[in-house]
């Protein structure tokens, strides 16, 4: 049986609250139900869907750990560079190379507050803003 679809992806943190904050400002996501675990920790919603798990912990490793990062598709690229601007964020801003899968499709990739780094696809059609 093949994969539908990716499910969730789960990150350590050592400040869930912070953490939530920081997706529900720059990629919508709501706090939702979960289970009564007997860690803590947060699961963000993207609409009805739980899709980033937050478990928080004293101790996580330095840098990035296991995961490289976790891919979103999203529109309105403006926007996101606004809000990474306006939170003084570092980003990196490619676009896909002509000729093969995903051709002009632009990858906005930029760290969370624990370091692990996330990236945002948008549609070739979006325009970039100036001097993004």
């Amino acid at each position: 049986m093949p994969i539908e679809r990716m499910d969730h992806f789960t990150i350590v943190t050592r400040d869930a609250q912070a953490t939530a904050k920081f997706y529900g400002e720059m990629l919508g996501f709501t706090v939702g139900e979960r289970p009564a675990f007997k860690f803590p920790g947060v699961w963000l919603y993207n609409g009805n869907k739980p899709i980033l798990h937050v478990i928080q912990k004293d101790q996580i490793p330095d840098g990035p750990g296991v995961l490289d990062h976790m891919a979103f598709w999203g529109t309105d690229l403006a926007s996101y560079i606004g809000k990474l601007k306006a939170r003084g964020l570092g980003y990196d801003l490619r676009r896909l190379p002509e000729g093969g899968f995903g051709a002009g499709t632009w990858q906005l990739f930029f760290n969370d507050p624990n370091g692990a780094r996330v990236e945002i696809d948008l549609a070739p059609s979006e325009v970039a803003p100036a001097g993004a």
